[in-house]
């Protein structure tokens, strides 16, 4: 299962006082984050190694902490290598960068943030400039009240198990060579449960069975969060929807085909899967 013990990040939107000189700075631009190089890793930067480059002001977005470190994030038009100290990394490179997976999702956060402010600018009922409600992550219309949370859209994502094979699906957006979960988002009106048996017959074409929660995991590109499942084969024939699925079948433990990196849910989940089944054949 996943294990979330170890909180590093503390989510909070009411700001200091004052931007410490010590606070990290997260820029993004598109899927790129600009990381700081010291003489053994790369890092978040700090908001005084970014003065003489990165225009840092007061209304940068404060998301909370990290580690201790108070968190600040804003968008940049383009990035580039502005020192030899600047880097600009790809955010799915940046746990191989850095050694620390929670630095992805921190990412992904102000990612998520940075979006939902900047697509709710303007009201969406009479098209007044919003403004930022004081009491709580929000935007709230002057005008007409209308007030507007950070967006989070449901999506359900399922290991599916055939006795001692795991039911792997290649989407259209993936690379070539790579094979993962059936996932979709959860429709209105529908459950979890619900959700995971109409994805599942849309797009591979068989009924499955005992649907069981695992775990979840925001996935903030731009706003998802990730409720893991798994389920039993029971019926049909594997038909993939060949819209968003264009392969699909069922693998090995011992015989996987490429498959996500432990940033993602689902490479969390089939790697379990995989470690479970070693361990029941030793």
């Amino acid at each position: 299962m996943i294990n979330s013990s170890e909180v590093k990040y503390i989510p909070a939107f009411l700001r200091p006082e004052e931007i410490e000189n010590d606070a990290w700075a997260l820029i993004l631009s598109g899927k790129q984050l600009l990381l700081w190089q010291t003489e053994n890793q790369l890092r978040i930067p700090k908001i005084k190694e970014l003065k003489d480059n990165i225009s840092i002001n007061e209304d940068m977005m404060y998301i909370g902490r990290y580690d201790g470190f108070a968190c600040y994030c804003k968008k940049a038009d383009e990035l580039q290598t502005l020192t030899e100290k600047l880097k600009a990394v790809e955010l799915r490179d940046i746990t191989a960068k850095t050694g620390d997976s929670g630095l992805f999702m921190l990412a992904g956060t102000a990612n998520h943030l940075l979006h939902w402010n900047s697509t709710n600018q303007y009201c969406g009922c009479c098209g007044n400039k919003t403004a930022d409600k004081i009491d709580e992550r929000a935007k709230v219309c002057p005008k007409c009240g209308n007030t507007v949370y950070p967006r989070i859209s449901p999506a359900t994502i399922t290991a599916v198990f055939n006795k001692d094979q795991i039911l792997l699906a290649h989407n259209k957006n993936f690379k070539r060579n790579l094979y993962s979960l059936i996932a979709g988002y959860v429709e209105p009106g529908e459950t979890l449960e619900q959700c995971v048996e109409r994805e599942i017959r849309e797009e591979v074409g068989i009924k499955v069975k005992n649907i069981k929660y695992f775990g979840s995991q925001p996935w903030p590109f731009p706003d998802s969060l990730m409720m893991a499942f798994t389920a039993e084969y029971e019926s049909g024939q594997i038909e993939v929807d060949d819209f968003e699925i264009t392969d699909a079948s069922w693998y090995h433990a011992d015989n996987l085909p490429e498959i996500p990196n432990t940033d993602s849910v689902a490479g969390k989940m089939i790697r379990w899967y995989r470690d479970q089944f070693n361990e029941m054949s030793n």
